[in-house]
């Protein structure tokens, strides 16, 4: 599957993006051009962090699946606490630390781990995330087990934002009762979505406003 990108080829084996906003604004970080690493379009992470905005000053952040790291260190940029990457290849996850040096982002602690093994092992933090991207690899059904092993082991509780971008619809995506749809855009064949977390017993029933740029 090809998704958008305004990433540039490097001789080196590499692609470039730039930060959009916040302390790092137009910042360029690099990743590795590996098969199926498809950072998230920039029309999408920008519509995602208007969206947030505010609600993103000091939180931690969790990006499950980081890849390139775009929106982590974006969120970074714009204000979050601290980030934590997960990422699988070894080498992108040096990728990831070395971008980090870079930008002087000390805050942000890069995990070379398998994350639905991380996920499944891994405790939620006592303090917990107050926002977590879930980006997994598209096609090979791996939202809604994420999802709701998140709700099994407890760690919507301690966390106000879900961002969740994937190739399914929201019609196929089956959400715990912890989450509720706050906003939601389409670019390509790229659905992203931001839910609001919160216990099954106070939920409100809101309109989800649609972005449909």
């Amino acid at each position: 599957m090809t998704r958008p990108k305004s990433s540039v080829a490097l001789k080196t084996g590499r692609r470039d993006l730039r930060i959009i906003g916040g302390l790092w604004r137009s910042r360029k970080i690099q990743f590795l051009d590996l098969p199926g690493l498809m950072p998230t379009p920039d029309r999408v992470r920008e519509t995602v962090f208007n969206w947030l905005q505010l609600a993103l000053a000091g939180q931690h952040v969790l990006d499950v699946f980081a890849g390139s790291g775009a929106m982590g260190f974006e969120a970074l940029s714009r204000g979050a606490a601290s980030l934590t990457l997960l990422e699988r290849d070894p080498n992108q996850a040096a990728c990831l630390r070395e971008q980090a040096a870079k930008l002087g982002a000390q805050a942000c602690e890069v995990n070379c781990v398998d994350s639905l093994h991380w996920l499944k092992s891994a405790q939620a933090p006592a303090a917990g995330y107050g926002l977590i991207f879930l980006d997994p690899p598209f096609h090979l059904n791996l939202v809604n087990e994420i999802l709701h092993g998140l709700a099994q082991k407890g760690w919507y509780a301690q966390t106000q934002w879900v961002y969740v971008e994937t190739e399914l619809g929201l019609a196929d995506l089956l959400l715990p009762s912890e989450l509720q749809l706050h906003r939601q855009t389409k670019a390509g064949l790229v659905n992203a979505f931001l839910f609001r977390c919160s216990a099954p017993e106070s939920l409100e029933v809101v309109e989800p406003e649609n972005d449909t740029h």
